[in-house]
């Protein structure tokens, strides 16, 4: 079962350096017009849509069903509060790597989630496997364009993107060998970061996907959630 983990741990990370390629190829192949950056702020909506998808669907109805009314009130709240204390930090980078740390925000907790419940209920680990893969595509895809676009080299960046896609594994590795006979500690984990997510998604990704005179961006969270739901019946 562990090289299970460590081979779903993989594909969900392994999404990051793939959106980093489909970033650089989409830089360089698509000419800059209104649809280009409409095909962007959409992208950036439905990475929005699976995250929103992941809270409602996996993260947030764990905690419900071990955490007592209060705990689930602290532990959201303090996830918020830690958020927005990091997002004022990231916003004095300007930037450069703000998008990719706040990837790294979802990615890591989400992981060790995954980890800490694998062996317990392989069902909703693999649905949030699947939830991970597809909001890192949206969300590397972004950050590599900001990156980019503040001047840091195309090849340097890949490789960061690569290393980082490896990031999951060892986040699911440590949940496992810390958290899998902690089901309350993991709720706890799960409300946290649910809290702090939710605050991104409102904080960054929303006002980033709208798009003045267009209102096809939007269409892109519905598309978002609707794969979540998809995945949810499927798996």
């Amino acid at each position: 079962m562990i090289l299970k983990l460590v081979l779903y741990s993989s594909l969900a990370g392994i999404t990051v350096f793939i959106g980093a390629l489909l970033a650089r190829a989409f830089n360089h192949q698509v000419k800059e017009s209104p649809v280009k950056t409409e095909i962007v702020h959409t992208l950036i909506a439905f990475g929005g849509g699976v995250i929103l998808s992941a809270l409602t669907l996996v993260l947030i109805p764990r905690g419900l069903e071990t955490l007592s009314l209060w705990e689930l009130v602290i532990s959201f709240s303090l996830g918020a509060f830690l958020f927005y204390i990091i997002e004022k930090q990231l916003a004095k980078i300007k930037g450069k790597v703000a998008t990719l740390l706040a990837m790294l925000l979802d990615f890591i907790p989400e992981s060790i989630v995954l980890g800490a419940v694998f062996m317990e209920d392989f069902k909703m680990a693999t649905l949030l496997a699947v939830f991970i893969g597809l909001q890192n595509l949206p969300e590397s895809f972004n950050s590599y364009r900001e990156m980019a676009l503040s001047g840091f080299k195309e090849k340097n960046i890949l490789v960061i993107f690569f290393f980082l896609s490896f990031f999951g594994v060892g986040g699911a590795l440590t949940g496992h060998y810390l958290l899998n006979d902690r089901p309350d500690i993991t709720a706890h984990l799960m409300i946290f970061a649910s809290g702090g997510i939710l605050y991104l998604l409102f904080q960054d990704i929303v006002p980033e996907s709208k798009l003045k005179n267009s209102y096809v961006t939007s269409l892109g969270a519905t598309a978002g959630f609707i794969i979540g739901m998809i995945s949810e019946k499927v798996i």
